[in-house]
């Protein structure tokens, strides 16, 4: 009777011979699902190991790396959080950088990561323009999973949210409301998040027939400062507008700030819609209105992606796209014109 081999085990279970490696091997980096059809698969077929070579484990690092873009905004905790509890349970740790929007220290955190030899990366890219040096990094035979944004002219796999609906479900409910001239304070086109929004944001006045007046579109750079700027230039307009939709978190405290100085009430001066719900959003005055992403399923599905890259090399790249949802609170206005339209029924 002729030998079982890995390549058989392989053959059988559908996966590659290193996926057969790294089970018979216990390396951590092998999906649930993939582990178990390896172990089916050399049950079924009677495998028997070569129990000197079981002794010669690969030397896979137990270690990923987490690259995010500005560690100052609270939408990144629940992502962070998320991406250490799923490594956890699979008995690996994470090296935490902090590239603060800049290609240079990205660059640097890039060589850190190699030096350390981490398993896999994920990496919250700094610019649309970053393909080719994420496909530098990739040639040293580390796999990448880009998180919530993505590059232009490279493949990798990838965990965004649909932003193009998020912000088009947020501007389409200010339009619900009765308001006609909405602003929007974007981020960075250099950002796939930034085009996206603002795409998001037209689309949605196209598709009710109004104008997108370039004096109302603002763009920022997703920081508080930008957003208090641009929320004080839109409410000094000679006709400012009746509601704003803000493009993130940090920029959304900014307007809230800009507005409060000048006296400008929310919403019954300017309705405001902001991108991102944060713990604290339904704690402001008003409470905000806001597009609410799954930042913890975007940290788990990142780490999920690079363990399926290890154990798959050869993968098609795949982009896992979650989906938002608004929250309705006070700062559209939803409730002001409801209260308007008790009144006016008595």
């Amino acid at each position: 009777m002729s030998t079982v081999t890995i390549k058989d085990v392989a053959d059988y279970a559908g996966v590659s011979r290193a996926t057969v490696s790294r089970v018979l091997n216990n390396n951590v980096t092998v999906a649930d699902d993939l582990r178990q059809r390896v172990l089916d698969a050399a049950q079924m077929l009677g495998y028997q190991p070569n129990r000197a070579a079981r002794r010669l484990r690969a030397n896979v690092s137990d270690v990923l790396g987490l690259m995010i873009s500005d560690i100052q905004n609270p939408y990144f905790i629940s992502v962070v959080r998320a991406v250490e509890d799923t490594a956890y349970a699979r008995r690996m740790s994470v090296v935490l950088c902090n590239t603060d929007e800049d290609p240079a220290k990205q660059q640097i955190y890039l060589r850190v990561m190699q030096a350390e030899g981490v398993a896999g990366l994920i990496v919250s890219p700094t610019h649309v323009d970053d393909g080719a040096t994420l496909r530098a990094f990739a040639q040293t035979q580390i796999p990448i999973v880009l998180l919530d944004r993505q590059v232009d002219n490279a493949a990798f796999d990838a965990v965004v949210v649909d932003n193009v609906r998020g912000a088009y479900t947020a501007v389409e409910h200010l339009i619900n409301l009765g308001y006609r001239r909405i602003a929007v304070i974007g981020g960075s086109p250099h950002l796939t998040t930034g085009r996206e929004r603002l795409r998001g944001y037209c689309d949605a006045l196209r598709a009710a027939n109004l104008p997108i007046e370039d004096r109302l579109v603002r763009i920022g750079d997703f920081k508080i400062e930008s957003g208090y700027a641009l929320a004080r230039e839109l409410a000094a307009l000679s006709h400012p507008p009746r509601a704003i939709f803000v493009a993130n978190n940090l920029m959304t405290l900014g307007a809230l700030r800009a507005l409060r100085e000048l006296r400008v009430r929310v919403p019954e001066d300017i309705a405001l819609i902001g991108f991102d719900d944060m713990p604290w959003s339904g704690e402001l005055c008003p409470p905000l209105t806001a597009v609410s992403q799954p930042t913890y399923e975007l940290g788990r599905e990142a780490v999920t992606l690079l363990l399926n890259r290890l154990a798959e090399p050869n993968a098609p790249f795949r982009t896992v796209s979650l989906q938002t949802h608004l929250i309705v609170r006070e700062s559209c206005g939803a409730l002001l014109q409801r209260n308007q339209g008790e009144e006016s029924a008595l």
